[in-house]
């Protein structure tokens, strides 16, 4: 065995078996697909083995090649870890940093906050994938996921940037046509603006009132996986809507939307969940407190 590769192709390697295209790999290290099948190339012959099974479409990871991706992760984590204790002493961050978050916090809320990041600390290398699904952060090599709502896997550690909750509302054209609901019962007989978000069973609102946590299935003639489609909907009186406090703020201010059921709500807050290899670095407590300051009282808070 010839091990005379670079550290980068291990690093290329693993986006390569994460995305499973080397047009996407090349995209997100804004490379060409060329050079990426070149530097997989170069690792293929210098472990002896095929680390992917090559279609017209899609590569796929061969057996070998998940085993070379275990030891290529826990190599790059090792040399990160490694930079980290010798950059300690420093004031600036910097490496790559990957973040997720779902399409309407990260755009509105997020990405700006990360530019901010980005001027501040000029040697960090910031990815921001925006998708509205719960991510693997494991599987998916992402150091910190900006999500709402509660963290309920075990074994990621989770990092409170803001408070906040979820509420219902709707436009008082829809309520001086249908009435105001007086019970969380009620719901079923409205008709109700359905969101499939990341972290909602679809249909169902949970909501905690004076007699603790209740559920009501909902439904209506419209739904859709688009937050601001639905609060369209909700402002243009078509029905009622459950939204984090933060999302509906501008339209509670102009009087297009107004609080309904005020007693019940769930608990939103806005979370920074990581791994627990990542909790500890440096880069992240970083981008942690600066996402809790900027999303808290900075230009671009919640709610503004």
């Amino acid at each position: 065995m010839n091990l005379s590769f670079h550290l980068d192709d291990l690093r290329v390697f693993c986006v390569a078996a994460r995305r499973a295209s080397f047009a996407a790999t090349a995209q997100e290290l804004g490379a060409s697909p060329a050079y990426v099948s070149k530097r997989i190339a170069i690792l293929e012959e210098a472990l002896g083995v095929r680390l992917f099974h090559r279609t017209a479409r899609r590569v796929s990871v061969t057996e070998e090649g998940e085993a070379v991706y275990r030891q290529a992760q826990q190599v790059l984590e090792g040399v990160d870890r490694m930079a980290e204790t010798v950059a300690a002493g420093r004031e600036a961050p910097r490496g790559l940093l990957r973040i997720s978050t779902g399409f309407r916090l990260g755009r509105r809320h997020v990405a700006p906050v990360l530019s901010l990041l980005s001027k501040r600390y000029p040697e960090l290398d910031v990815w921001l994938e925006v998708v509205d699904r719960r991510v693997d952060l494991i599987a998916e090599d992402i150091d910190i996921d900006i999500r709402v709502g509660e963290v309920q896997e075990p074994h990621l550690v989770a990092h409170r940037i803001a408070p906040a909750f979820r509420g219902l509302y709707a436009a008082p054209a829809y309520l001086e046509r249908h009435g105001h609901p007086r019970t969380l019962a009620d719901l079923a007989q409205h008709e109700c603006l359905v969101l499939r978000e990341r972290d909602l069973a679809f249909g169902v609102w949970r909501l905690t009132g004076p007699n603790g946590l209740e559920t009501v299935k909902v439904s209506g003639a419209l739904a859709s996986n688009n937050a601001d489609i639905v609060r369209v909907w909700a402002r243009e009186g078509l029905g009622l809507v459950m939204a984090s406090d933060w999302d509906v703020a501008a339209n509670l201010a102009a009087g297009e939307l107004v609080r309904v059921l005020p007693a019940w709500s769930q608990p939103a807050d806005v979370w920074g969940v990581t791994p627990v290899r990542s909790s500890q670095s440096a880069k992240v407590r970083v981008c942690l407190a600066f996402l809790q300051e900027q999303l808290t009282q900075g230009p671009h808070a919640l709610g503004t």
